[in-house]
């Protein structure tokens, strides 16, 4: 299945509001950052810690544009927390963090503009 991300998609088919809600979105602290060479795309494995409900979670994410480890420890970013984990690589990625493609198709990482608790749902 391919999805398209870019800017001039067009939106994606009318939801119930009750399928929104089963996705869940958090909000947690990126605590580790490692590269991921064995990955095809540019990746960097990340662990992210989502508070002590959903705890620390590991996550491979395609940001190697505009991030680097250094840069991305200690930040609050998005992810959903209840898709099945899926194997990438050598990877067991257990989140998908959540962004957006700029022009040139690169993510941009989402994330609160001000501090939020790490666990926080998406309201």
């Amino acid at each position: 299945m391919h999805m398209d991300f870019t800017a001039d998609a067009p939106p994606a088919p009318e939801i119930e509001f009750g399928d929104f809600l089963k996705v869940d979105i958090r909000v947690g602290t990126i605590v580790e950052v490692e590269p991921f060479p064995e990955a095809r795309k540019p990746s960097l494995k990340l662990k992210i810690d989502f508070g002590p409900a959903v705890g620390v979670k590991k996550s491979s994410a395609q940001i190697t544009v505009h991030y680097d480890a250094e840069a991305l420890l200690g930040k609050q970013v998005a992810a959903v927390v209840n898709f099945p984990p899926r194997q990438i690589g050598p990877f067991m990625s257990e989140v998908l963090t959540l962004g957006f493609a700029d022009e040139a198709g690169a993510i941009v990482m989402f994330s609160p503009d001000k501090t939020v608790p790490n666990g926080s749902r998406l309201a």
